[in-house]
């Protein structure tokens, strides 16, 4: 699927760079001449969504680095200091943080249209894989991020979450006390933390990088989910599918913008212009509203070691998808009994991110534990089960002929 090197260059001086250097026929084959499939909608666009957030992330976070101090006594301060007396330190601060947000709100829409159009299906495993490690560093770099203001709930979060280890037998403290520097969250914790989370970024742009070497490889899946069969199935990538994007990327960072400079602390928890103090618990210990889900699962059982592996258990459900749906279809439109699970689905994991944001007690820790039910349910019983014995609907012969009988010009369909 990937594009043709037919890049050209006129003028000598670039001819003779492009002879010992051809970085600009790989751009041009895969950002220009890259064949994708003409049917693509505006939930493709989130590809694009998504690195233009990465590229901020990491510029606004370079420009923080250089003002703030991973010390404990200073750290809160040198936040505060960048908000009030860095030119434009606001206005950076408030972008990296609410990036985040959007960062990983576009992902969740990514991840749920591969969910819905079958992209996570042969010949895409690698692809889907690599896209599952891309979510995970990014849960690492937002949790690394969250703790290094130094409030009280960024204190507090780094105290439960580094204690989740010590439920694994014998190698669990030892891993504990290498991630503190000591015995109790302090000092070297915060070094560590502010390490990491300059390492994790980089990590991740490399697996950004080759999720997308490994999409131009099989490339792109498309809402009716059958392969591309002739060159009338495809479109160049530009500037057919570039204006389609940027029209998109405008229209979210509307949204981007809208928090930046009208609600910048809507999507943080006040506790955390409180600086941290090991000597006063917060009532009620929530994480960024991106983690709720997997914080619910995480409290749905009494036990800390089984609380642990459902958490991580939830994620892994996620890497083996493609060998849990068998259906030949890859698309739920041409699923529908699939399609009405997806949304039951959907439910269930909006349902978790309310309930991981409520107190551990009562009715919703029962609630916790039928939704954390029910996702482990959709992955291991209901996905397998539905893909046996449910037949697909008809679909069309090729891609075009779906673009026609859109228009109109419907012709026979071929039975799946």
């Amino acid at each position: 699927m990937s594009g043709h090197a037919t890049f050209e260059p006129q003028n000598k001086y670039v001819k003779w760079f492009e002879d010992r250097l051809p970085i600009l026929g790989l751009v041009h084959s895969s950002l220009v001449a890259f064949q994708t499939p003409r049917n693509l909608n505006y939930w493709w666009t989130f590809g694009g969504i998504l690195f233009m957030f990465l590229m901020i992330q990491i510029i606004t976070g370079v420009i923080l680095a250089m003002h703030y101090i991973p010390h404990e006594t200073l750290a809160f301060d040198s936040t505060e200091h960048i908000l009030r007396n860095v030119n434009y330190g606001w206005l950076i601060r408030y972008m990296h943080a609410n990036g985040a947000s959007m960062f990983f709100f576009a992902v969740y829409i990514h991840m749920f249209r591969g969910f819905y159009y079958g992209s996570f299906k042969g010949p895409r495993e690698g692809l889907w894989i690599l896209g599952v490690i891309i979510y995970n560093l990014m849960m690492a770099a937002g949790f690394l991020g969250y703790v290094l203001p130094w409030g009280q709930m960024s204190f507090w979060a780094a105290t439960v979450i580094t204690n989740l280890f010590s439920a694994f037998p014998i190698i669990g403290e030892p891993i504990v006390h290498w991630l503190w520097g000591g015995y109790s969250v302090g000092q070297p914790t915060l070094n560590r933390f502010y390490s990491f989370h300059y390492l994790v970024p980089m990590i991740l742009f490399v697996f950004v990088i080759l999720h997308v070497w490994a999409l131009h490889v099989v490339g792109n899946n498309n809402p009716t989910g059958i392969s591309v069969k002739s060159k009338q199935d495809t479109l160049p990538f530009h500037p057919f599918y570039t204006i389609k994007d940027a029209y998109a990327i405008v229209a979210f960072l509307l949204i981007f913008v809208w928090f930046v400079f009208f609600n910048p602390n809507q999507l943080g928890h006040p506790d955390n212009y409180i600086p941290a103090n090991p000597m006063v618990t917060p009532p009620h210990i929530v994480p960024e509203w991106y983690f709720l889900p997997f914080y619910a699962i995480l409290r749905a059982v009494p036990d800390k070691l089984g609380g642990v592996l459902l958490m991580f258990g939830a994620l892994a459900m996620l890497a083996v998808m493609p060998w849990l749906d068998r259906s030949k279809a890859r698309s739920l439109t041409y699923r529908p009994i699939m399609a009405v699970f997806f949304w039951l689905f959907v439910i269930d994991a909006l349902f978790l991110g309310w309930l991981g944001s409520q107190p551990a007690e009562g009715i919703y820790v029962i609630m916790s534990r039928l939704a954390t039910a029910y996702y482990f349910l959709h992955f291991l019983i209901i996905m397998p089960l539905v893909s046996t014995f449910e037949k697909p609907r008809p679909r069309p012969e090729s891609i075009m002929q779906s673009v026609l009988d859109k228009a109109g010009d419907a012709s026979p369909a071929k039975e799946a």
